[in-house]
């Protein structure tokens, strides 16, 4: 057992006061039991949910000043918080029974945790997020008085009371199930990767390969996001596992707070586009367009790898423009070797892969990917006491029979179980560090889940306010409408409103409106059905790296320590591959593999190379050597001709290019003759 001296060293370790270390593991423990046995309604795990953040929040973060006052103060709040969050799960026949008509009792427990949520995120994530969302909250009550078409037919203050407070269209909506279900345990999953050893298989492997480079810091985030992301799928959980160690590791080479912070946001919100793993919104959209899962990463995966190799181009161009040098050749670790130490880490991915694409659901699969995870853990403790090499070959067999159980249960795999499970126990008596990492990872999973819960829970009042009065669909299907006749004129304008609903609404949410309302009108515009949905789909996604609301980018702020809206805008710099590859696949679906042969993919590939590779220096203002503004303008035009696929602008484009490129190679070699000079 983890004593209580063991916790305080552990807490102590995470920077957790003893009593918020067990919180968490409580906290922890909840979701994955709610995640593996689903013993309460969702809306009960949703309210808990909550509950469990807000006593967390206020523990962490003391009300008004740090005094025992204010700590105590804070406690208060946050008991208060978690206190109210059970009145769901006591009175939940009542509160279904009576839906939409409160009691007095019910009124005060609402508003009571709409101030708290609106508190809490303001001090985990400053005053942006609370801004927005307060400013639909006065628009549900008084946006009778507005004019025009922004004026609704006007709501009680009971009435929004009751729409944000109970159901599932306000706080407890799609964004904090999906903060619950999802996202939490794929948090989870990446802390305990993290604590037994993934991370550092992944950095160890990405500083190996690349560390040594121009900017290696900056590629080696790229990397090891990119393979990050191809285990949990959030945006946002990324940028908590593998920025607590690139961010830190990018500011010590040289690299901005802002830029590094922007760096990690571009690369970890890619795992949502990133197969075999991608975010929640892949499933969403294969069940709306009734296609296989299959047919979506395939889509998915040229643009993906562009996402990628365009982020660490950018990289690249910074780190020559600032003059950032690699780490020193022998300080890099040996990837191999770190592959052959480690590779049985890479289990739980491949189980997890091999769960979804056998038609598992998300969560399902998340949660035996973190069985096997906690599996390997006291696995791997037991086998460094044993060195007989038949016997580890055993275990890792029987382990394997073990884990086929999740699919299909045998004879042979209930020996296989009974076996694990007594080598198990063995391993829990003789290596207390098998169970003290795992509580760890229990704790610092729950704390790394902290901004985006409550995140989450906060935009569900813009959610909430949405569907209340209407105004998204109204307003967004105006201006989408404008755009009817014009394919290019309907995809800005397309691109708005997504990245306007992003400000405030997580991608899930985000997709299913304006796929809703922008995918009919671009079907009907020829564009094809997959290719029109996935539009939708990546500009959600760079709406949580758009400013002034970016939540990978607020993720990374933390750790930064550096303005969430300065590491949003640096993103956009570096993740312009996400707003130039979407039109691309329009022009030419070949791209997403949706039409024509290998040849008309290799070459709207080649060209799409050529047209980031110029934009990205352009953005960055460093290609062989810095670039003055008027070349900078010369090579952003000559990729936006690459673009758009219209009689000779390829052509055109191509020509520019060459110009572009003999022009500055001129400059670059008299720049680095003068050079000695200065």
């Amino acid at each position: 057992m983890t004593t209580l001296n063991d916790a305080e060293e552990i807490g102590g370790k995470l920077n957790l006061p003893r009593a918020v270390f067990w919180i968490a593991i409580a906290f922890s423990s909840f979701q994955v039991v709610t995640a593996a046995f689903s013993p309460l309604s969702s809306q009960v795990v949703r309210a808990i949910h909550v509950g469990f953040v807000l006593l967390m929040v206020y523990a962490l973060h003391p009300v008004l000043f740090r005094s025992a006052a204010g700590r105590a103060a804070g406690w208060v709040l946050g008991l208060v918080g978690f206190a109210f969050s059970f009145y769901h799960w006591i009175f939940e026949a009542d509160l279904t029974q009576r839906a939409g008509e409160l009691t007095a009792f019910d009124f005060v427990i609402g508003t009571v945790t709409i101030v708290l949520v609106f508190d809490a995120a303001r001090r985990m994530m400053g005053w942006a997020l609370p801004f927005i969302c307060a400013l639909f909250l006065a628009y549900a009550l008084l946006g009778q008085y507005l004019p025009g078409a922004l004026a609704h037919r006007g709501y009680s203050f009971e009435q929004v009371v009751s729409t944000l407070s109970f159901g599932t269209e306000g706080i407890y909506g799609t964004p904090t199930y999906v903060s619950s279900t999802y996202i939490f345990l794929f948090i989870l999953f990446g802390s305990f990767l993290e604590q037994a050893g993934m991370i550092a298989l992944f950095t160890d492997f990405a500083l190996g390969t690349v560390g040594h480079t121009r900017g290696g810091p900056g590629k080696v985030s790229v990397i090891s996001s990119g393979l990050m992301g191809t285990i949990n799928g959030s945006g946002v959980a990324n940028v908590v596992t593998t920025g607590q160690f690139t961010i830190p590791l990018m500011k010590r080479f040289g690299y901005s707070p802002a830029f590094a912070g922007g760096v990690e946001a571009t690369s970890s919100m890619g795992g949502q586009i990133m197969p075999p793993v991608m975010g929640a919104v892949a499933f969403i959209m294969a069940e709306t367009i009734n296609v296989p899962y299959v047919e979506i990463c395939k889509a998915a995966a040229i643009p993906a790898i562009l996402y990628f190799v365009t982020a660490f181009w950018m990289v690249h161009l910074e780190a020559g423009r600032k003059g950032l040098l690699g780490l020193p050749k022998d300080e890099c670790p040996n990837p191999w070797t770190a592959v052959r130490q480690r590779w049985y880490l890479l289990l739980p991915l491949i189980g997890l892969v091999v769960l979804l694409f056998s038609g598992y659901t998300p969560l399902f699969s998340g949660t035996v990917g973190l069985g096997l995870t906690v599996i390997l853990i006291f696995g791997a403790a037991v086998l460094s006491g044993v060195r007989n090499l038949p016997l580890r070959f055993l275990f890792w067999v029987l382990l394997g029979f073990a884990c086929a159980g999740f699919v299909q249960f045998g004879v042979i795999t209930f020996f296989a179980i009974i076996a694990v499970l007594v080598a198990l126990v063995y391993a829990l008596r003789r290596e207390r560090g098998a169970l003290r990492l795992s509580v760890t990872a229990l704790a610092d999973g729950a704390r790394h889940a902290l901004p985006v819960a409550i995140a989450c829970a906060l935009v569900g009042v813009i959610i909430g306010v949405i569907n209340l009065t209407g105004v998204a669909a109204e307003i967004g299907g105006k201006i989408i409408l404008i755009g009817e006749g014009n394919l290019f004129l309907a995809l800005f304008l397309t691109m708005i409103v997504c990245l306007v609903l992003g400000m405030g609404i997580p991608t899930i949410p985000n997709y299913i409106i304006t796929s809703s309302l922008a995918a009919p009108v671009l079907l009907k515009l020829g564009v094809p059905l997959i290719v029109s949905h996935m539009f939708v789909f990546y500009f959600g996604i760079m709406a949580d790296l758009t400013p002034p609301v970016a939540l990978a980018a607020f993720a990374a702020a933390s750790i930064a320590n550096e303005s969430g809206l300065k590491i949003g805008i640096q993103a956009v710099r570096i993740a312009i591959a996400g707003f130039v590859i979407p039109y691309m696949a329009v022009y030419a679906p070949a791209l997403m593999l949706q039409g024509g042969d290998l040849f008309d993919t290799a070459y709207v590939v080649g060209k799409a190379l050529l047209a980031v590779g110029l934009w990205g220096a352009g953005a960055i203002g460093f290609l062989f050597a810095p670039l003055n503004w008027l070349e900078r303008i010369v090579a952003i035009g000559a990729a936006a001709f690459l673009i758009v696929a219209l009689p000779l602008t390829d052509e055109i484009g191509f020509a520019a290019c060459a110009l572009f490129l003999v022009w500055h190679a001129l400059r670059a070699r008299r720049h680095r003759t003068l050079q000695p000079a200065k």
